[in-house]
């Protein structure tokens, strides 16, 4: 659970030095992007070439504003407590 929690706070500290630094510096955004999604794969295995998107747009200032590496973070950890047999909430 604790590589969980620092995968988040890693994810989180990139998107915030993607949103805040890296979009105002022209040239930078798509090497940036793909060392991100570089990271991502490191972190998460094959599903983080979601990342990849970001790469696409070349508009940087835009794909800043979507917290793509954070938002892995999240999903993944929502996986993790599933495969540990964490009990679901009742729905109703």
């Amino acid at each position: 659970m604790r590589s969980d929690i620092a995968k988040l706070v890693i994810c989180v500290a990139i998107d915030v030095i993607d949103f805040t630094v890296i979009s105002w510096i022209p040239g930078a955004g798509l090497v940036i992007d793909l060392i991100n999604t570089l990271v991502a794969v490191l972190l998460f295995g094959p599903i983080g070439l979601v990342a990849l998107w970001e790469a696409a747009n070349l508009a940087e200032p835009i794909d800043a504003f979507v917290p793509t590496m954070t938002l892995l973070a999240v999903t993944q950890l929502g996986k993790a407590k599933k495969k540990a047999g964490a009990p679901e909430l009742p729905r109703g």
